[in-house]
């Protein structure tokens, strides 16, 4: 058993978290602004020095059991995701890892409906010109023990396998399990398994273009055995033919997805296709859930656009952005993605980082997308 420590702060964890769920709309809010749903952990996580590992604050702790289920369930994908890119970093070195969610991607080719076993992600990893490795990903959570994450892994299992890229059998994929300890650190418990699968061509030509939905049978097929013919198991597989057109979805999607978090639903829709939702983000949203790209400001530096929120925090008057680099969202909103893939590896660090920022006077968290998440204590209104 391999064991590590990956460095990242809470706030980290939380962006990695809204990023994660910014296409979800499966939350209570169901509104383009759906991410902000991240912050309601901005409390419940210590990373304080006092400590060498970060755990459950009191106030994590003491969460009404109706809520514990949703906690671990989201705390999962945010460690998850984090736990996963250090790992996936450190094997593909010099490669950019982006998480795509699996099921806005598998609506554009296949029916989901009745089909019970899908992943929570894909994660692309990629670099500009080259092929991409695609790898199916479940992230889960708990509040009990370490055995708890056991059948986790196995039921999470089960998902990942239902997606198959290329040939039969050859898709590596990973599946984790955050324990979230009511007394000691967080730990984020991985599977993975490998293959010669889950490689796609480049397709940069493909990236720009408005892609078009497919209806492909849900059936993975088994090669025939000897004397036996194919076998049609129920799945989601990308053969050759649609590999180009697989690769175009995954990419676009990241993008949707970027482009969502700044709060823009004119640019997202672009990004997707009919069956992923693209109307979604053509009608107006409830005027009470609904999020817009309406804020400028430089933190760290980088001049950068997005939407804001403010809340309550035990009383005190919080804001938060979200955001983009505004050169990289310029290309975005233009629908250069390939343009966009070359500047942000050229310009933009490969791990996450999260520091002070005095003009902001508050917290400020980067991610390798370029996209931003900086959180600040309002003074007190005269």
């Amino acid at each position: 058993m391999n064991r590590a420590s990956v460095g990242v702060a809470p706030l980290s964890v939380l962006h990695a978290l809204g990023r994660a769920i910014s296409l979800d709309r499966q939350g209570s809010v169901r509104g383009l602004a759906e991410h902000w749903g991240c912050l309601k952990y901005a409390l419940a996580l210590d990373g304080s020095q006092a400590q060498d590992h970060m755990a459950l604050s009191p106030e994590g702790r003491s969460t009404q059991r109706q809520h514990k289920t949703v906690q671990a369930h989201e705390l999962g994908v945010g460690f998850g995701v984090a736990a996963a890119e250090h790992f996936l970093r450190e094997r593909y070195e010099g490669h950019r890892v982006s998480f795509v969610p699996a099921e806005v991607v598998l609506r554009s080719g296949w029916p989901l409906k009745g089909l019970r076993y899908r992943p929570r992600f894909f994660v692309e990893v990629w670099k500009p010109g080259e092929r991409a490795q695609v790898i199916p990903v479940v992230c889960k959570g708990h509040h009990g023990r370490r055995s708890s994450s056991y059948p986790q892994l196995a039921s999470a299992s089960a998902h990942v396998e239902a997606v198959h890229i290329g040939p039969w059998n050859e898709t590596p994929a990973l599946v984790l399990s955050t324990e979230l300890s009511m007394k000691n650190a967080i730990v984020v418990h991985a599977l993975a398994a490998d293959g010669d699968g889950g490689t796609l061509p480049a397709a940069e030509e493909k990236l720009n273009s408005t892609l078009r939905d497919r209806s492909m049978p849900p059936q993975i097929t088994k090669p025939a055995g000897s004397g036996t013919p194919e076998e049609g198991l129920t799945g989601f597989h990308v053969l050759s033919p649609h590999d180009e057109w697989f690769r175009a979805v995954l990419a676009r999607t990241d993008a949707a997805g970027l482009v969502a978090f700044t709060g823009d639903s004119s640019a997202t829709a672009p990004y997707l296709t009919k069956q992923q939702g693209r109307g979604y983000y053509t009608r107006q949203s409830h005027a009470a859930i609904s999020s817009v790209r309406d804020r400028e400001h430089t933190l760290l530096g980088v001049p950068c656009v997005g939407t804001e929120h403010v809340f309550r925090l035990n009383g005190a008057r919080v804001e938060a952005f979200s955001g983009l680099a505004e050169d990289l969202f310029d290309i975005l909103e233009q629908g250069r993605l390939d343009q966009y893939r070359h500047e942000v590896d050229a310009q933009y660090a490969r791990h996450p980082y999260a520091k002070w920022d005095r003009c902001w006077d508050g917290a400020v968290s980067v991610r390798p997308d370029g996209s931003v998440l900086a959180i600040r204590r309002l003074k007190p209104e005269s």
